[in-house]
Parts: C-alpha cells; sequence; structure tokens
C-alpha cells in the first residue's frame, strides 16, 4: 500500500482482521488501587484493549502496540458495532493503523499475538476525567490525578499478566506511542525483546511544552469550561477545537502544507477583506478542530499533553544522562525519525540511538525521507511496514 492509498481491506478482506469487538477489564480496585506516579493512588480502573491473532502456546509471541494522544485501541479491522458503542464516526473507518496490522502484514497476525490497549485518562473506554468517581457520585473531572507514561506501562503490564503475558515479543509506537515503547524497555527491561520507537524521542522539545501549554489555555480559558466540571452542560468545544488547530499544525511539515493548501483561496477567486474562513489551509484546520470535538474529551486532552510534557527518559532513569539511562536497555531497539519532523525532529531521534549504542546494545536508527512531517509514521505505511516486518523478523 502507498501512502497515499485510502483503500484499506474490507472486513471479508483475507487481508484484514475483520469485524472487532472491544473488551474492557478492570485492572484494578480501591482495594488494589494503581499506585501512580504522582504519588497517588487510583481505583477501581478498567481499561479498554482489542487483540488479534493467537498467543501462540508458549506465549511468546506478543505484540502491544500503544498508541497516540487522540488514538485508541481500536488499531486494526473495522468495529463491528459502532453505533452501541456511541462511536459512529467509526462507522465506514478502519482501525487506525489496519495498512500495517493483519494477516500478511508488517504486523502479521497470522505469527503475532497484537494488543492494543486504551491509555490511563484517554476517552475511549479506559478510566478517565469523564469516568464515575466511585467517591463522589460525579464525573471525575479534574479531581483526577496526574498520570504520566509510565502509568500507562504500569497499566499495560498489569494486562499483560491478565492474559497470561509475561514478556513481550515486541512493543511498538508512534510519537506518544513510541515514549511508551521506550518506556517500556526502560521500565520493564526483562520483559521486552524488541522495542520499535517511531517518530518520538527521549522527551519533548521546548517548543513542543509551549505548543501543549497553548492548547491547554485554550481549553482552560473557554467560557464553558467551568473548572473541568462541564459533562451534564454545555462543553468547552470552541477551546478544544482552537487546541486541536494548533496541535495539528504540528503534525504536518511546511512542505505538505504547502503542496495541499498553498495559498489557495475556498471556492473564491478574490478575498473577502473579512475575518471568516478565506483560505483552504483555514477550512482545513477549522474541520479538524470541529470534528475533534465530537470524538474528545477536554479533560482527557489536557491530562494527555501533561503526560506528554513530563515524559524525560534520562531525567526518570538516568538522573538527567541518556546514556546512564539507556544502560537499562536490554532489548533489540529500533529507532525511526522521518525527515520533516518538527516535533520530534531527527536529530533527537538521533540522539536517543546513539545513546543506547554507547551501551554497546543493539540499536537500528533510520531517517525515513518524507514530507508529511510528524504523521509520517501513520501515513508511510509502505516505508514504515517494510522496516517493522524485517526488525521483527530479525534474530
Amino acid at each position: 500500500m502507498t501512502a497515499d492509498s485510502k483503500a484499506y481491506d474490507p472486513p471479508e478482506s483475507a487481508n484484514s482482521v475483520g469485524y472487532t469487538v472491544a473488551e474492557n477489564l478492570r485492572i484494578a480496585t480501591a482495594e488494589d488501587p494503581l499506585v501512580l506516579d504522582s504519588g497517588g493512588k487510583l481505583g477501581p480502573v478498567d481499561v479498554e484493549y482489542e487483540t488479534y491473532g493467537k498467543l501462540s502456546p508458549n506465549k511468546d509471541n506478543a505484540v502491544l502496540i500503544c498508541h497516540a494522544l487522540s488514538g485508541d485501541a481500536h488499531v486494526a479491522g473495522w468495529e463491528k458495532d459502532p453505533e452501541t458503542t456511541g462511536r459512529l464516526w467509526r462507522k465506514r473507518k478502519p482501525g487506525w493503523w489496519d495498512p500495517v496490522i493483519g494477516p500478511g502484514k508488517a504486523i502479521d497476525t497470522d505469527k503475532y499475538f497484537v494488543i492494543c490497549a486504551n491509555n490511563l485518562g484517554s476517552c475511549y473506554g479506559t478510566t478517565s476525567p469523564s469516568s464515575l468517581n466511585p467517591a463522589t457520585g460525579k464525573e471525575y473531572g479534574l479531581a483526577f490525578p496526574a498520570v504520566t507514561i509510565h502509568d500507562w506501562v504500569v497499566m499495560q503490564s498489569r494486562l499483560l499478566r491478565h492474559l497470561g503475558i509475561d514478556c513481550l515479543h515486541a512493543v511498538i509506537g508512534g510519537s506518544l506511542g513510541g515514549q511508551q515503547a521506550l518506556e517500556w524497555a526502560l521500565c520493564c527491561p526483562q520483559c521486552v525483546r524488541k522495542s520499535i520507537v517511531l517518530a518520538a524521542s527521549s522527551r519533548l522539545s521546548a517548543q513542543g511544552l509551549a505548543f501543549n501549554a497553548v492548547g491547554r489555555t485554550a481549553i482552560m480559558n473557554d467560557p464553558n469550561f467551568n473548572n473541568g466540571d462541564y459533562y451534564h452542560t454545555t462543553p468547552p468545544r470552541d477551546g478544544l477545537a482552537a487546541a486541536r488547530m494548533l496541535a495539528h499544525i504540528t503534525y504536518l511539515s511546511d512542505e505538505a502544507m504547502h503542496e495541499k493548501f498553498g495559498r489557495r483561496l475556498r471556492n473564491k477567486v478574490k478575498p473577502d477583506f473579512g475575518f471568516d474562513i478565506e483560505f483552504e489551509v483555514e477550512s482545513y484546520l477549522d474541520y479538524q478542530g470541529r470534528s475533534f470535538v465530537e470524538r474528545f474529551d477536554a479533560n482527557s486532552y489536557l491530562y494527555i499533553t501533561r503526560a506528554m510534557d513530563y515524559y524525560d527518559a534520562a531525567e526518570k532513569w538516568g538522573g538527567g544522562d541518556l546514556v546512564a539511562a539507556c544502560s537499562r536497555i536490554q532489548s533489540e531497539v529500533m529507532v525511526v525519525s522521518f525527515s520533516s519532523d518538527w516535533l520530534y525532529p531527527p536529530q533527537e531521534c538521533m540522539e536517543l540511538a546513539l545513546a543506547i549504542s554507547r551501551n554497546s546494545k543493539p540499536v537500528n536508527y533510520i531517517n525515513v525521507p518524507s514530507h508529511y512531517g510528524h504523521d509520517a509514521f501513520l501515513v508511510e505505511t509502505e516505508a514504515v511496514g517494510r522496516l517493522m516486518q524485517s526488525f521483527l523478523k530479525s534474530t
């Protein structure tokens, strides 16, 4: 499949995992809560997840997929009953990484048992700010505790234990999911054989922190935010839409935006000299923002971007020294950057790979030429698929 292809495998295709049904599991209770990085405790905790393929008798073929900021557990196939889950936007859409997961694909479900779980704090079935707080009987809102990427790994490890999996053949993720793949290699070095880190580095840059800060400010300054208590009234749609518009700019490259939109006016030859939407790029960002508010929770956006901000592998595991932190790694690692990505630029991805290699650890680093920017790990499925397929097979 080429990078620009929109022809996904239909459910009945031999290359599709077919129709999928998400599962939900309680992995923590009030008596056995998750102990969080922030020092807090959270229970009960439910996690939504999907699996594809079959676990081998030796339980040695498990591959964990970690999703990015607004992703979910539905990574492949077609959701069977989107009407019953309330997720109607999925009705004619496959999983977010369907081109690379399925029988005979790069992540071959005839060989691997693939798991994808929705992150703690997200709004797609796992416990989050929109869940009911048992202490009050109301939604948590901003009473939800701060969560981190390390907390997500701890949550995922509990899920894997329930599935009878002690060791992962591979953990794979892009962007925020890539940092989870790295955290798995650092946090649970004996439990991971291969780690694939796509479009991610050991921490977010100051510029990335700044974009996240502006997005959160837009949400929290929306008149309808109401200190996070908006679940039974009008939500902060305008603030969340603005945050998504801003973030979406960081996912693209200047080259891609110029090629797709340029300075073309929208359905007109001359400007109106007003402040309504005039340019094609404005229309595109407006659509991205407005469609996002129909499927995502503003509080979840606050918590997930904060988790993204907090992650610093060198600080957590090496006292600020990335080389020292990477000495913990025992898995083979592949780090993949994309030439036009300025959210997690190639030089920062290369820095991670070099830190691993300076510990004489096995690491592959590849910079993929692409004009798609940060989103290339989702779009360049042909190139990414070839790299992952080869790495997963290697011994």
